[in-house]
């Protein structure tokens, strides 16, 4: 819309002349982008005032800010129409809006008529417009425009530099990145930090913290640039060097702060060590550096994962106490935490505090919401919260709609979930596999697994190809109407179209073919499944020693849970607890003593700790068999 050009001609004839100075403070001063134009038009029909090249300016900056651009088109023409020189102010300040909006081949349009406007090229000018382009990835236009600025006679800056050193980071092309370095220094411009610390996390993304590392000791030392560094050893999970650069920061005397020991904390945390979290925050209070939002955020994030949802809210209240804002990231935090800790209604809470707060939930809380509710198997609250995010103005997401799509499945209203999948692709959110795997979980779980089945063919419709996790979820469903020929023949489609079958793959079959008392087949897919590099989990050897049992072929069991020791498999509670539960069965009490059967040492549970509770231990004078002789 053309605020200047679509506007009528308003104006006082005759009025009492104006002061630029006046002039360009009410302009300044007017909130009203609307009422600002309807008086800049006034102005020259009224005879009070002729505009001036800087309330020329002035307007087509604030035009600019409200990204009203073309209007500041039309008031870039009628500054040449008037002969008024566009000053490079301006001419920046245009630049940036059209970068802000993400227009930046419009920027560039605009800068090819720069002389046609009667503005002069500078270096400065460049460096925003190379800026624009950089930040949409705009890569194979940077090139072309640096030479013709080199063309133009004008010798890049240190920001030009750092602008190209991005642009090469971001390409993968660190090692010309770090010629240009050498470049700056020989055309006498001195790298400064950024130039310094965007290749120090560039080489950290790539995997190479050793040489980054190698970078920051020769050079002088900057907080940025440890921070990067830090961040990228304990993105490698190198935490004790991470922690040792700490140390070296304090002995080169290079300033710690926040981000410093924030990632360290959330490298920890990701870690589960939250012990060790906690003694690094502490370490971090004492040399006087505050935790700041972020440090909070992680460190509640981490307890969340741990299920320590107390302490995690512990964290939030010392943060309110140190007088830190919670942001939205915090608040979305809080509410995945509350929500996967099955804290629905805390979560809610969390929710309208920050909406009273001046937080606009956005896409992200609300998925979180709506899968909390879907998990809670409550269709309305996660309907109600579908409405207050379309109310709201916040566009929904395809997480968010397979997140509502799994609601009506759980609930088997499975009309309502394919309906919502058509309309995905009228709002420009097409389905993907993800959604697809949503509803056929839903189909399979209520028996309709013909209808699962069909939904191949409906993904193939949206673009959308199977994976791994489609075909598991048909294969458990097959399994559960007994239909293990069929099951079969799936796993050998998912062969033919190049899918290896993953542990959960064998697991799923595995337990399908037990559950239909076919555990010599279960034992032989279990030694294919070896054979093709896919190692047995403790899932895999319970599921087929709790087929065993029930079978009453203890001996059998009592073997292959020999095999597990043997082959250095894991061995859990749950595999003693099977085995000792079919000796039970069997009256055989002796050799169903936990000594007998585990001589491993691992920790009774609740469930065969009572064994003694049950049966008492009998009076003997012999040393009690091994499963060894059964």
């Amino acid at each position: 819309m053309n605020l200047i050009s679509e506007q009528g001609q308003v104006g006082i004839p005759n009025a009492t002349p104006m002061r630029e100075i006046d002039v360009l403070k009410r302009i300044r001063n007017e909130r009203d982008i609307v009422v600002a134009v309807e008086f800049f038009k006034s102005l020259p029909h009224s005879k009070a005032f002729e505009h001036t090249p800087r309330t020329y300016q002035l307007m087509i900056e604030k035009l600019a800010r409200e990204n009203e651009m073309d209007s500041v088109q039309y008031l870039l023409q009628q500054m040449k129409l008037e002969g008024m020189v566009c000053s490079e102010e301006t001419f920046v300040a245009v630049i940036n809006s059209y970068a802000r909006i993400g227009s930046a081949e419009q920027a560039l349009k605009t800068f090819y008529r720069i002389h046609d406007l009667g503005c002069r090229p500078t270096v400065r000018i460049y460096n925003h417009l190379l800026d624009a382009l950089l930040k949409e990835n705009k890569f194979g236009m940077i090139s072309p425009i640096y030479s013709n600025m080199k063309k133009d006679g004008m010798e890049p800056n240190v920001f030009t530099y750092n602008i190209l050193i991005k642009a090469l980071c971001q390409n993968d092309r660190v090692d010309a990145a770090q010629n240009l370095l050498v470049e700056m220094s020989s055309k006498g411009h001195c790298p400064d930090e950024v130039s310094y610390t965007t290749i120090v996390s560039a080489l950290c993304n790539s995997g190479k913290s050793s040489e980054a590392k190698q970078l920051v000791m020769r050079i002088t030392p900057f907080s940025p640039c440890y921070n990067a560094l830090i961040d990228g050893m304990c993105r490698e999970f190198r935490i004790q060097d991470a922690v040792s650069l700490v140390d070296e920061m304090v002995d080169r005397r290079v300033g710690l702060n926040s981000v410093t020991y924030t990632a360290i904390v959330n490298a920890l945390c990701k870690k589960g060590d939250l012990k060790m979290a906690c003694a690094v925050l502490a370490q971090m209070l004492k040399r006087g550096c505050c935790p700041n939002v972020i440090t909070f955020t992680v460190l509640m994030k981490g307890f969340f994962d741990e299920g320590r949802v107390s302490e995690a809210l512990e964290i939030w209240n010392w943060m309110i106490e140190e007088k830190w804002v919670p942001n939205v990231v915090a608040y979305n935090v809080m509410i995945h935490g509350l929500c996967n800790n099955e804290n629905l209604e805390k979560a809610l809470l969390f929710f309208r505090e920050m909406e009273q707060n001046g937080f606009p939930p956005n896409v992200r809380t609300y998925c979180t919401l709506i899968d909390g509710f879907a998990k809670a198997g409550e269709v309305e609250g996660a309907v109600c919260m579908w409405n207050n995010m379309m109310n709201s103005g916040c566009k929904p997401n395809v997480v968010v709609y397979t997140s509502m799509v799994d609601v009506f499945c759980r609930k088997f209203m499975f009309n309502h979930a394919h309906n919502l999948i058509r309309n995905m692709t009228s709002e420009n959110c097409p389905p993907n596999t993800a959604t697809f795997n949503v509803l056929i979980k839903g189909l399979c779980n209520c028996g309709r697994v013909g209808s699962a089945l069909s939904i191949l063919d409906e993904m193939r419709k949206y673009g959308c190809s199977p994976d791994t996790t489609t075909y598991n979820k048909l294969l458990h469903g097959l399994y559960q109407e007994g239909n293990y020929k069929e099951a079969f023949q799936l796993a050998n489609e998912m062969l033919d179209c190049g899918f290896e079958l993953n542990l959960v793959t064998y697991n799923t079959m595995i337990l399908g073919l037990c559950r239909l008392n076919m555990t010599n087949e279960a034992l032989l897919l279990m030694g294919k499944m070896t054979v093709h590099g896919v190692v047995p989990d403790s899932l895999t050897y319970n599921t087929i020693l709790n087929a065993y049992c029930k079978e009453g072929r203890v001996r059998d069991a009592a073997r292959l849970l020999g095999g597990m020791v043997s082959t250095s498999s894991s061995r859990d509670v749950v595999a003693y607890t099977t085995l000792i539960s079919g000796l039970c069965n069997q009256q055989r009490i002796q050799d169903a003593m936990p000594s007998s059967v585990n001589p491993f040492m691992v920790k009774p549970d609740l469930l065969n700790s009572e064994f003694h509770l049950f049966f008492p231990r009998p009076e003997i004078n012999h040393i009690p068999r091994t499963t060894q002789n059964l």
